[in-house]
């Protein structure tokens, strides 16, 4: 049964608290550009659209520059959809690519544009309305807040300390820890074995993996339906949620207006 509150609560950072497509096709493009640099300085408006709504087939950045190289290709839309991660590896052979060497043209690119226009940069986020109020409550009622996210440590710190998150920050595991979220949340109960930890998150697949760690049974996974998921993807999630007669299932649907609101709101039976 789900407990009245967490005494830890884990967020992810893209798609749960902060909206960063609008940043992440920018960057993207400037990244292709190095690796194809044949093409204009400005990415074609007509990109934009697909790619926001692709953005939920990407888990992690080197992803973004090859999605940009296949709408170019004129891949369908619903094929990557629904075979991204068969296509993104064959595309990698085909263009004589490696992941590495993606999210080195993206990190650079990225580096030179905050050194270059911080502002600017920053400008292109933006948190989900009531986000940051909410982890702020969350924290001032003595929850510990941690964000487990596949983005750096130190572009999530930059973008919390502009929105005027307060210290200490929230304990962040980025990237660079280079390890699976289901291993972060096994430290984080190993550390403290009576926490009740709560996880947000917007990728189902994330979720699911933690669903298969039978270490992990008291870890409470929330699916953010307002973050980077398709419908098909939230009705899964749908299907799952806990009813009064199988309330051992841990698996939560989420919406925005719960998130903001007590914990109490998160509750609900589907």
């Amino acid at each position: 049964m789900l407990s009245p509150s967490p005494t830890l609560l884990a967020l992810d950072f893209d798609g749960v608290l902060c909206d960063g497509r609008r940043e992440y096709f920018q960057s993207a493009w400037r990244a292709y550009r190095q690796i194809w640099p044949a093409v204009e300085r400005h990415p074609p408006e007509s990109l934009a659209a697909p790619f926001h709504r692709l953005r939920p087939v990407v888990e992690t950045g080197w992803e973004m520059p090859l999605l940009l190289r296949a709408l170019i290709l004129a891949y369908p839309e619903d094929h990557l959809l629904q075979n991204w991660t068969t296509i993104a590896p064959q595309l990698l052979t085909a263009e004589h690519l490696t992941q590495s060497q993606l999210q080195s043209a993206l990190d650079s690119e990225r580096d030179a544009w905050i050194q270059a226009d911080l502002a600017g940069w920053l400008h292109l986020h933006q948190f989900y309305p009531g986000t940051i109020a909410r982890v702020a409550a969350a924290i001032a009622a003595g929850v510990t807040v941690v964000i487990i996210t596949t983005k750096e440590s130190r572009f999530v710190t930059q973008l919390l300390q502009e929105a005027g998150v307060g210290q200490p920050l929230p304990q962040i595991f980025g990237r660079e820890q280079q390890r699976p979220k289901p291993a972060i949340l096994r430290e984080l109960q190993q550390q403290d074995p009576l926490a009740s930890i709560w996880f947000v998150e917007d990728r189902l697949q994330t979720l699911q993996n933690v669903q298969q760690q039978p270490d992990l049974a008291n870890v409470e996974l929330f699916l953010a339906d307002w973050g980077y998921n398709t419908a098909a993807e939230r009705e899964l999630a749908r299907q799952a949620l806990p009813t009064p007669s199988s309330q051992s299932r841990r698996l939560h649907l989420l919406t925005l207006d719960q998130f903001v609101q007590p914990f109490a709101a998160w509750q609900s039976w589907g």
